[in-house]
């Protein structure tokens, strides 16, 4: 494995840099002295900010963005060997590293790095713990997998002491990295195209709780079944937060204010307080557990963490309010998983509204031939579903699976569900039949949000 000199800065390339991650890396590398460049497909809002941070940004791929003064070469999952830039890169010999890698060698430059991991809630508790560390001025550097308004993005340079970063189980990825405090919120079957089965996926977690050192701490959900079977033998600390009493950190007396934001009462081994949160759903009061768990570990003090906690009020794409038309509201998520659809849908029974239109778009074919039955199960608790095709990202089409099926499926159960091809005729079909009170839930991992951003005139 190639290491970056942080001490003698170098020239990075970056094959996609447009990305919000690759140009998050991008921008933390020309906060230390390196020199970067890279390409993407297209011109953006973050190609142009790291252009104006001394970025060399190249529009198109091709073998001759390569410059002779290249150091090392960054790729990310979706850069298949054929890519031009990569097999120049190869051709010459040079370095090279996954986005994955350098995320784990930048880890390293820190002195208290964080990582968040599980199937769900990732981008919330990472929001969290941030909005924690900031509001007890702690001067964190932060690298958020979603939109976070109080960063202006999803990237803020900070000290060297606190470094939270996302961990994504997806291709292992997380597995170079090198935390010293990690969070697993859950572990639950997803991304099937990779993992074989569900004990496949908890072994990957577990190599990831391994990476902790024994000084290390590991923040993990009680909930996990055989949890004590996936510990054994885990040198870290262990702190555990969940449903159970016997966690060190449990919620007790669930309420919810007019607005569905939830607030608990929080019991860790003899002390009880209340807490209350600026996000929707009973999930969150689980993400907020781990967070305070977090909090606590690094002693920060708890009024801080609390006032962070109840000004929060989430990230983009996390049940965003886009804004309101002819009274009705228009809200946007990034559930994309059955468990997630479930937990937004059960959040909206304490959100106030009459009728409640969930449009969803499906996003992978091998997720959705997967979970078939699951998503129909939980989507039937709307009370109209209308399903959009299928958003490919990575894939083509070769399971003969659709998001017809998922709507005949809804309706065969006693729900009710339509489908169409096309987002202007789902817009249509808004426009026509919702009413002043109802709310619109764009959900989803694709392009699904245009469809609120449309009727909104956005």
């Amino acid at each position: 494995m190639y290491e970056l000199d942080f001490s003698k800065p170098q020239h990075v390339h970056f094959i996609g840099i447009g990305g919000i991650s690759m140009s998050a890396l991008a921008e933390l590398l020309l906060s230390k002295n390196f020199k970067v460049s890279g390409s993407d497909g297209s011109a953006s809002a973050l190609t142009a900010h790291l252009e104006s941070l001394g970025a060399r940004i190249s529009i198109g791929q091709s073998a001759s963005n390569i410059e002779d003064d290249t150091d090392v070469v960054v790729y990310t999952a979706a850069i298949h060997p054929d890519n031009p830039e990569y097999a120049e890169a190869v051709r010459r010999g040079l370095p090279m590293m996954s986005r994955a890698a350098l995320l784990g060698q930048l880890m390293k430059q820190y002195e208290l790095p964080l990582a968040v991991a599980g199937t769900h809630g990732k981008t919330t508790t990472t929001s969290m713990v941030s909005e924690i560390l900031m509001h007890c001025d702690t001067d964190p550097t932060l690298l958020v997998g979603g939109i976070l308004d109080s960063i202006g993005g999803n990237l803020r340079k900070g000290s060297d002491k606190y470094f939270v970063a996302e961990a994504c189980e997806y291709t292992n990825s997380y597995l170079e990295f090198f935390p010293k405090v990690s969070i697993i919120l859950n572990i639950e079957e997803d991304h099937l195209d990779f993992f074989k089965d569900l004990e496949d996926i908890r072994n990957s977690f577990r190599r990831f709780a391994d990476l902790l050192p024994e000084d290390g701490t590991l923040i993990i959900n009680s909930d996990i079944e055989r949890l004590d079977e996936f510990l054994s033998g885990l040198k870290c600390r262990v702190i555990t937060f969940g449903h159970s009493a016997s966690s060190d950190y449990h919620a007790e007396d669930i309420g919810y204010d007019s607005n569905g934001h939830p607030f608990y009462t929080l019991c860790h081994k003899d002390e009880k307080y209340k807490v209350a949160l600026g996000v929707v759903g009973e999930h969150n009061v689980y993400n907020s557990l781990a967070a305070i768990a977090a909090a606590e570990l690094f002693g920060l003090d708890r009024a801080g963490t609390l006032e962070a906690l109840k000004n929060f009020s989430g990230t983009e794409r996390r049940f965003e309010i886009k804004g309101n038309i002819g009274g009705i509201k228009i809200i946007d998520d990034y559930a994309h998983h059955p468990s997630e659809i479930a937990s937004t849908l059960k959040a909206m029974e304490k959100y106030p509204h009459n009728k409640l239109w969930c449009i969803f778009q499906p996003h992978t074919y091998t997720r959705t031939k997967a979970f078939l039955h699951e998503f129909a199960a939980a989507l039937k608790a709307a009370d109209t579903v209308i399903l959009a095709d299928i958003y490919a990202a990575r894939e083509t089409d070769t399971l003969g699976v659709s998001s017809k099926d998922i709507a005949e499926l809804i309706n065969a159960a006693g729900g009710n569900a339509l489908y169409f091809s096309y987002f202007d005729d789902i817009e249509n079909y808004l426009l026509q039949h919702a009413s002043d009170g109802d709310v619109i839930l764009t959900m989803g991992a694709g392009d699904v949000y245009k469809i609120g951003e449309h009727l909104l005139g956005k």
